[in-house]
């Protein structure tokens, strides 16, 4: 998310880190790049000058330049501005959606045709129906479009969310006040409208839009944009907002967006708060907007907080809390280590979560030129379901023949399945300090085994992480220490290719 931009900006503002005391000259310097950087990025011309105008006006003042650490306190000044200008400034209940209302709550999706309309009408209401307790139906206003009406249909089974009905030949209007009564008299505590698009802004599609609207009267009117877009996407919101009063917006394929300039701009040009996030092409893939968690992923700060509540939404406590114990014990065997596996696949994968890590960006060459592909993790499943349970508890059991038969059966070679019996070996052995000596007395051998990826920790985590609670992260934690045997799965013992 945002990778270009994110290395652009730090690439800036590590400079003025290493140079100790600045100069006028030199803030004047890096305000001219980071200008630069954000015009690559795409992000709107007004929006670009107005950034650097308030971030230069605080950084040349006296408590910077003349503080004991010019660069961080410029670095915090970016970060503010950066937030500010995601709408970090506004209140909660404006960012989240209104759903404190008498049932049901009415959510217009709108936007053009191939936005993810459709996809993300079903992922908000899988959203609401599982992290909200909510019951919602779903209901398509998409007659122009060849099966919309039953792309809805079978996205909502996909996603074991109730749809409207069809009736051929009723139209928008007609559709979306059917909608509203059968979730007043459905009980439904969420009634989500599927708008049509056209492939560019036109009237009929506005005033189809407005009429609709006008119908229901729907509590939120969320505007689906394409990230990938860029400036279009920010055009196209500001049109929309014009007509229809947008209450929201929520940008997809925001995980592909190296650049930033929608979300960037978005808020500052239309007024409008940017509520949902589209991070991926799977159904639990659409996360709440956070101004300052994005700001610190593009400083390269991590977020730990979103990684935390993720985490807490995938792990099985049970299963956690079992192996928590196994590590006390120091009997963590490579059935635990499947099982850890599995749940790191459920956070998104090595990438996903080594980009919620503070400092992990300044680590990128390293880790770019180590074995950190997440295919890792499905080879080293494979391997691992292709034992036999009594050679997943007892790793001693391995021999050459028993490598050849299980790397066969993986598809894998047998220097796989060493890389990975190595790998638990050493999680194991840290298992035992970890219980020997507490978390403290694990990061010095953090830092000693780092050396294989050029050395230690990435900035910022060599004080630790908070307590992730029971087990800690999978593939992360360790009993109660927040942070696991070393860092993610595959990493312990990675060697450069």
């Amino acid at each position: 998310m945002f990778e270009t931009l994110s290395e652009r900006l730090n690439g800036v503002l590590n400079k003025l880190t290493r140079r100790g005391a600045l100069s006028e000259d030199d803030v004047a310097a890096a305000m001219r790049e980071v200008r630069v950087a954000l015009l690559e990025a795409d992000v709107a011309l007004p929006v670009v000058k107005e950034f650097v105008d308030k971030v230069k006006e605080r950084a040349i003042g006296a408590e910077v330049l003349q503080s004991v650490s010019p660069g961080q306190q410029v670095i915090k000044i970016v970060h503010d501005n950066l937030v500010e200008m995601l709408g970090g400034s506004l209140a909660p209940e404006q960012t989240a959606l209104m759903l404190q209302v008498t049932p049901p709550a009415i959510i217009m999706m709108a936007g053009l045709q191939g936005s993810g309309k459709t996809t993300t009408s079903a992922k908000l209401g899988k959203r609401l129906q599982e992290k909200d307790k909510k019951k919602v139906l779903l209901a398509s206003l998409d007659v122009r479009r060849p099966a919309a009406q039953e792309q809805l249909r079978v996205l909502g089974e996909q996603a074991e969310v109730s749809t409207l009905p069809v009736v051929q030949g009723q139209m928008p209007v007609a559709i979306a006040k059917r909608a509203a009564e059968a979730g007043r008299l459905g009980g439904y505590d969420v009634v989500i409208l599927d708008t049509a698009g056209r492939v560019t802004v036109d009237e009929d599609m506005m005033q189809e839009a407005a009429d609709v609207a006008a119908a229901v009267n729907p509590h939120e009117v969320i505007l689906v944009a394409d990230a990938l877009t860029g400036q279009d996407a920010v055009n196209v919101a500001d049109q929309f907002n014009k007509r229809l009063s947008l209450t929201g917006i929520a940008l997809t394929r925001v995980d592909g967006d190296g650049r930033g300039g929608a979300a960037l701009s978005m808020r500052a040009v239309t007024g409008c708060p940017i509520k949902l996030i589209g991070v991926g092409e799977k159904m639990d893939a659409l996360e709440e907007f956070h101004a300052e968690r994005i700001a610190n992923r593009i400083l390269d700060m991590g977020d730990v907080v979103s990684l935390v509540e993720k985490a807490a939404e995938t792990i099985d406590q049970a299963k956690a809390e079992k192996i928590a114990k196994k590590m006390k014990k120091g009997t963590f065997d490579l059935e635990d280590l499947g099982d850890q596996l599995v749940q790191m696949r459920k956070l998104g994968g090595m990438s996903g979560v080594l980009g919620m890590l503070p400092g992990v960006g300044k680590m990128k060459k390293q880790l770019d030129s180590a074995n950190m592909d997440d295919k890792v993790l499905v080879h080293q499943a494979a391997i691992i379901s292709s034992m036999t349970p009594k050679e997943r508890h007892n790793p001693k059991l391995f021999n050459a023949s028993r490598k050849k038969r299980v790397a066969k059966g993986a598809g894998v070679s047998v220097q796989e399945v060493n890389r990975l019996l190595k790998m638990h070996r050493q999680m194991a052995d840290m298992m035992k300090k970890i219980g020997k000596k507490g978390a403290k007395g694990l990061f010095g051998d953090m830092g000693d085994m780092g050396g294989d990826m050029g050395g230690g920790l990435p900035p910022g985590l060599e004080g630790g992480m908070p307590d992730l609670g029971p087990g800690g992260l999978p593939g992360l934690g360790g009993p109660g220490s927040g942070l696991p045997p070393g860092l993610p799965p595959g990493f312990p013992g990675v060697k450069k290719k």
